[in-house]
């Protein structure tokens, strides 16, 4: 017999309007508090923002089979989105009000399988070096024996936003 998961998301529209008024810093503290919706994908994957701070964002999520791919372990997927959030929003908590990101592109380095043996895992992004039309953040994929599961680079277009 199959397994089912339920979950439920809010309205993006309410906390991407919110982000267009506010520094990205500010912006990802009331989403980490709970004060804003988080992103729909962090309820479909079942991860979250854990810490915050200028240039850092830490997201975690305990690995279910719900992630796995045909072979038994995690998804390369949950992975790079992961990642590409850590640093992503690691970028975003450097921007001023009325400036936003998207995302160039991003490369992973897979280094060690994923299963639900592994436990909780961090993605840990950090900014490497931010400019006024791009930023470029890395992040890393952790254990809770902070042993590397993978890596990626990402490179950020910044632009400006109407309030």
């Amino acid at each position: 017999m199959g397994r089912t998961r339920t979950y439920s998301w809010d309205d993006p529209a309410i906390p991407a309007q919110a982000a267009a008024g506010m520094a990205g810093l500010d912006f990802l503290r009331e989403v980490q508090a709970g004060r804003l919706a988080a992103a729909p994908v962090g309820r479909t994957l079942d991860f979250a923002l854990d810490e915050v701070e200028h240039g850092r964002a830490v997201f975690s999520l305990v690995p279910g089979e719900e992630h796995y791919n045909p072979i038994g372990s995690m998804h390369g997927g949950v992975f790079a989105t992961l990642l590409d959030s850590a640093a992503g929003c690691a970028v975003q908590s450097t921007l001023p009000q009325g400036m936003a990101y998207t995302s160039l592109d991003l490369t992973v380095k897979f280094l060690r399988p994923v299963t639900v043996d592994t436990g909780r895992v961090r993605a840990v992004g950090t900014v490497v070096s931010g400019g006024r039309r791009t930023a470029l953040a890395q992040a890393q994929l952790v254990d809770a024996a902070d042993r590397l599961l993978a890596h990626a680079t990402s490179s950020c277009l910044l632009f400006p936003v109407s309030v």
